[in-house]
Formats: structure tokens, C-alpha cells, sequence
């Protein structure tokens, strides 16, 4: 998705990338802060910072009929989840809270670093994971069972894909800025999809361990023409998963949702 912007294959006039690399619930503390000027997030995140941010209409991750999963050691029926103790990527995620519109309103949980979740299931620290990541491809080489496919869960409930990412820019920045930083954003996105082998050599160097191979599977899984603009659809599963949360008192409050588009040159 950054590929372009941050390698050089795009003219960015006066502003000055830097590129952080860090984990989606460090950038959802972060952003919490108000911090970054644009960063990627998790759409549940997106809830606590709708005051200091928008929405920007490119970069979203959409799990379109698959999405988080829950794997076990053994297998674990829906109704002995809600009792079971899960290790989740963290608590601003949007898979933690599509796992909990899931099992009903809550669930025991336990905060891991997303990479090491599938290890601890397997140590039987905990009896169930939540899997982000490409730990979606690879949870079966732990020989785990899965419990629960969250984004075929919500498409079958809604009709909708799960939107799991997103990309904000801060509201005071001017609005020359953010209408340039979303041009940019969406065209770093379109040079990736024009230039898959290029830009999949580069996405390689960050897949611990995949092959290229999965690592093509998994990003087409979540970076496509639903991550080029979000359209009409697109908007209302945000718009339905944060209503739905909200009046499961899953959030502080409904968020008023808003994009940047009406900075749009």
C-alpha cells in the first residue's frame, strides 16, 4: 500500500514522508495521542479518535467474506468460547471488537503481541487465539483448529465485508495537505496494483517468514479495489459495524463517521 510513496516512485512537491513501521495497536495508542498526522488504524480505533481525525477515502483493509479467526488447540464450540480465555492482538483492534459482538458482549481475553498468539495457543497458555495478520494462512502448519472465520461470520449476518483497517489524517492539518496526502495515498495504491511484482518484492522483506507466494495471497486479500476508494458499500459496513457496537455499549459512544473527500482538489 506505501510502497510508492515511501520508495520514491511518486513526486510528494514539498511534503517530507517519513515512514514508521510498527504494529496496528501501537499505532492506535499512538493515535490516541494524536501523535502521527496520518497513520494507519483500526476502524474500532477509529471510534476513539474521530475528533482529531478523518477518515481518508483510500487504504482501507476489508475482509470481504473472511477476515480474523479464532483458532484452538481442540475444537471449541461458540456457546464454551464466551467462557473460554482467548489472546487477543489488542483492545482497540477491530478484530477484538467484531469478537465480541461474537460471543455476545464480552469475553475473557488476554493481550498478546499478534505475532506471538499462535505460540501461546499451541503452549496452552490460553485455550483460544485471535489471529490477525498471516497467521490467517498459516495457523493449520500449528496443527490448530479454527473456531470461528469473523469476516464470513459478519458477511453472512449483514451481507457486508468486515472492515478491519483504515487510514487517517489529522483534522488540523490545512486543507491543501490532506487533499494531497489522499491523492498521494490513493496513488501509491493504484502504482502497487499496476505493479504487483515490484511492489510484492518490496512487501516481501516484511512477511516473517511467508513465501512470496502467500504473501501475494495475502495481500490480495486486503489490499484491492476495495482499498483503492471506498465506495457506497464500503462506507456502510463501517457506518453498520460501529452502530452495531455502539448499541451494544461496546463503545463509548457512535462516532460520527467522516471522510476527507470534501477536501478533494
Amino acid at each position: 500500500m506505501f510502497y510508492a510513496l515511501t520508495q520514491g516512485k511518486l513526486l510528494t512537491g514539498n511534503l517530507e514522508i517519513c515512514h514508521e513501521l510498527q504494529d496496528i495497536e501501537t499505532l492506535n495508542r499512538r493515535c490516541l495521542q494524536g501523535e502521527l498526522e496520518v497513520s494507519a488504524v483500526s476502524v474500532h480505533a477509529y471510534a476513539y479518535i474521530a475528533d482529531r481525525y478523518l477518515l481518508m477515502p483510500s487504504g482501507f483493509s476489508m475482509g470481504d467474506g473472511y477476515g480474523p479467526i479464532v483458532v484452538s488447540r481442540r475444537p471449541i464450540a461458540q456457546t464454551d468460547l464466551r467462557k473460554a480465555t482467548i489472546a487477543v492482538p489488542g483492545t482497540l483492534t477491530t478484530a477484538f471488537l467484531t469478537l465480541q459482538l461474537y460471543c455476545g458482549g464480552s469475553c475473557n481475553y488476554q493481550v498478546v503481541p499478534f505475532d506471538r498468539i499462535l505460540d501461546t495457543v499451541v503452549s496452552g497458555q490460553v485455550d483460544a487465539g485471535l489471529v490477525i495478520h498471516e497467521g490467517q494462512l498459516t495457523y493449520g502448519q500449528h496443527s490448530l483448529h479454527l473456531v470461528v472465520d469473523l469476516g464470513k461470520w459478519w458477511q453472512e449476518r449483514t451481507g457486508l465485508p468486515l472492515p478491519l483497517g483504515a487510514n487517517v489524517i489529522r483534522r488540523d492539518l490545512d486543507s491543501d495537505t490532506i487533499a494531497a496526502v489522499c491523492r498521494l495515498l490513493q496513488e501509491s495504491i493504484r502504482y502497487a496494483l499496476k505493479h504487483e511484482e515490484e511492489a510484492l518484492a518490496y512487501a516481501v522483506k516484511f512477511a516473517r517468514g511467508l513465501s512470496r507466494e502467500d504473501v501475494r495471497r495475502f495481500v490480495k486479500m486486503y489490499v484491492n479495489d476495495r482499498t483503492l476508494y471506498a465506495g457506497p458499500e464500503e462506507r456502510e459496513a463501517i457506518q453498520r459495524l460501529l452502530q452495531e457496537a455502539s448499541e451494544k455499549r461496546l463503545l463509548g459512544s457512535m462516532p460520527k463517521v467522516e471522510f476527507a473527500d470534501h477536501f478533494a482538489p
